[in-house]
């Protein structure tokens, strides 16, 4: 499959946690072409602040191959990783990582901080991104547009109900 097959993958993912009304990311782990594990954003979900979409595909890829080290993996994420998952992505030797959109507040890779390429860490990865860069941002953007409208009328059904009961 090519990146952008697989990145479709990880796009699916996101939709699932936007679903459960999460942040919509999604990632999936291939190994020779092939998906072997996949993860959403649960952290509300799983009360667990851990719970990423990478983290969560991670830990699924190691179960399934028995092995807490993916040496030939490839992780698939619809928006750059932060510095936790940028971690667990060495910890784990991740070979390679593929993600569609930048974050520009929190991004570990390339965007704020480039943890990947310091040169200081035991295991490099190598780092493709922009694969289906618009439509990973765009299902960011329509969430956050979605979610800022949703506390702006209920912020103003408080006010609304505040002045009819003190009139």
């Amino acid at each position: 499959m090519t990146d952008e097959e697989i990145m479709k993958h990880a796009i699916i993912q996101a939709k699932k946690a936007l679903d459960l009304g999460e942040v919509p990311i999604g990632a999936v782990i291939a190994l020779n072409g092939q998906i072997i594990a996949a993860g959403y954003n649960s952290v509300i979900t799983n009360c667990d602040p851990t719970a990423h979409a990478e983290i969560q595909a991670i830990r699924h890829a190691g179960k399934n191959l028995s092995n807490y080290r993916l040496t030939e993996a490839e992780l698939f994420v619809t928006v750059e990783p932060c510095v936790m998952c940028a971690g667990a992505l060495i910890h784990s030797r991740i070979k390679r990582l593929v993600f569609g959109a930048s974050e520009q507040r929190t991004g570990g890779i390339n965007s704020v901080y480039r943890i990947l390429q310091d040169g200081l860490l035991n295991h490099t990865t190598l780092i493709t991104s922009g694969v289906l860069e618009d439509e990973c941002r765009q299902l960011m953007q329509d969430f956050f547009r979605k979610r800022r409208e949703e506390q702006k009328l209920a912020k103003a059904a408080l006010k609304q109900n505040y002045e009819r009961k003190n009139g």
